[in-house]
């Protein structure tokens, strides 16, 4: 009797509907069947964060007819499972044909050449009931007992997030859907920053915290109403400790996942104004209490509050930093920030390598505005667990109107605008679904 043949199919999905059933009864006839199920992190990196856990999904698909075998996968790549397995045959749906998983498609077919494999695609299953299942499942992403502890577990997964600034819904659209293709890996930001500049700055008012509690609220309600992905507020100095434990409950039932506070006192000022203008950092015992009684208020244990050290942007000094680091953990923050405006990343690292060597537990937040030349890595590789790019969305927005604004005014008709910095208008209407 021959040899039955090798077949390699992928899967990332956890909402299984008769697509799926029908591909993987097509692939078991070509012979014998191994399913790679990818891990949470890389289906969180192109996708959506899966509702059930890649064990879970395992077990799941190995429970299937026609499946013999399952593996976990941990790139979107098929270069390490085709080196392992070599097999005969290939399945996947015509979809990625095109769009961002073009070149995975491309890679895999030089791979299967090398050995004389065969690329099997059959059309992809579209239907209106599969669409309504996956948004279900993305609409219980949602929901803030599911959202709230996603970015713990993303730290846990990924050792390190990456969150991008959002202001408006469509800024969180952006945050939410940006994807690239770099050397085989799909690229998402894992979550959004709800910056206190920005949201002033939309509102054309000065970062003093003049912009109140409720008016936050509603800019957190309108990037919640159109994204799955977990959010981090910037709180401010908190303001007084009475009324930080309402924010902190409030937070947490809307289901953001961290605040940050600073410790500052007083009328609030940029900190990359630095000593340029009246700052005041509060005393460490006062911000310990601030950092106590949040932490006390808190029902859930997914709500992480992170205490932002303002010691080297006001020339304190690394050793005072150092100590409000440990005063500030040992209150209870769940993580600190240490925030710099230097260019280069001297100060910060040195930070981060004398707190790390007494502390390799609680969280390390860093915001390379000023010191931007560091690449990620760099931060994960010394021990950074979350790195969050503060105001670039609404930085990059403000240069682009202007130069729309000016265009109008120079030529006295829009047309040249519209071609050099506006999308269509049938691209403008199109852009946000409607469901």
């Amino acid at each position: 009797m021959p040899e039955k043949k090798r077949v390699f199919m992928c899967m990332s999905t956890d909402v299984v509907h008769g697509g799926h059933i029908e591909i993987i009864n097509q692939a078991a006839e070509l012979g014998e069947l191994t399913v790679g199920v990818l891990t949470d992190e890389v289906v969180s990196a192109y996708k959506r964060y899966p509702l059930l856990s890649c064990e879970e999904r395992m077990k799941i698909v190995a429970g299937l007819k026609g499946v013999a075998h399952v593996i976990k996968q941990t790139d979107i790549s098929y270069r390490e499972p085709l080196k392992t397995l070599r097999p005969d045959y290939v399945v996947h749906g015509d979809d990625w044909r095109i769009g961002f998983q073009k070149p995975v498609r491309e890679e895999c077919i030089r791979l299967l050449e090398e050995y004389g494999g065969k690329l099997v695609e059959f059309p992809y299953s579209r239907s209106e009931q599969y669409d309504q299942l996956e948004s279900a499942a993305r609409s219980q992403l949602s929901i803030p007992d599911i959202r709230r502890g996603r970015l713990r577990r993303l730290i846990e997964q990924k050792g390190m997030a990456v969150c991008m600034e959002a202001h408006t819904g469509l800024t969180g659209l952006i945050a939410e859907k940006t994807t690239v293709m770099e050397q085989g890996t799909i690229r998402q930001f894992d979550g959004m920053w709800i910056s206190s500049l920005c949201d002033s700055t939309i509102k054309g008012k000065p970062d003093t915290e003049l912009v109140d509690f409720s008016s936050r609220l509603n800019t957190i309600n309108d990037i919640m109403e159109v994204t799955t992905k977990p959010i981090i507020l910037d709180g401010d100095t908190g303001g007084l400790t009475e009324h930080f434990v309402y924010m902190v409950r409030s937070l947490e039932r809307l289901g953001v996942s961290a605040v940050i506070i600073e410790d500052k006192t007083g009328l609030k000022k940029n900190s990359l104004f630095g000593t340029e203008v009246a700052q005041e950092q509060d005393s460490v015992e006062n911000f310990c209490h601030k950092i106590a009684e949040g932490k006390r208020a808190q029902k859930t244990k997914d709500f992480m509050l992170i205490a932002r050290i303002e010691s080297l942007i006001l020339e304190k000094g690394m050793e005072d930093a150092l100590a409000r680091a440990r005063a500030y953990a040992a209150a209870g923050a769940d993580g600190v920030m240490i925030h710099s405006r230097r260019k280069d990343p001297d100060e910060v690292f040195e930070f981060i390598r004398r707190f790390r060597t007494e502390n390799r537990h609680t969280l390390l937040v860093v915001v390379p505005t000023s010191y931007n030349s560091v690449y990620e890595e760099e931060f994960k590789e010394r021990g950074v667990n979350v790195v969050i790019y503060a105001n670039h969305l609404i930085r990059s927005s403000y240069p682009a109107m202007c130069q729309t604004a000016e265009s109008i005014l120079r030529c006295h008709r829009a047309k040249e605008a519209d071609e050099q910095y506006c999308m269509s208008i049938k691209n403008i209407l199109t852009l946000i679904p409607e469901e």
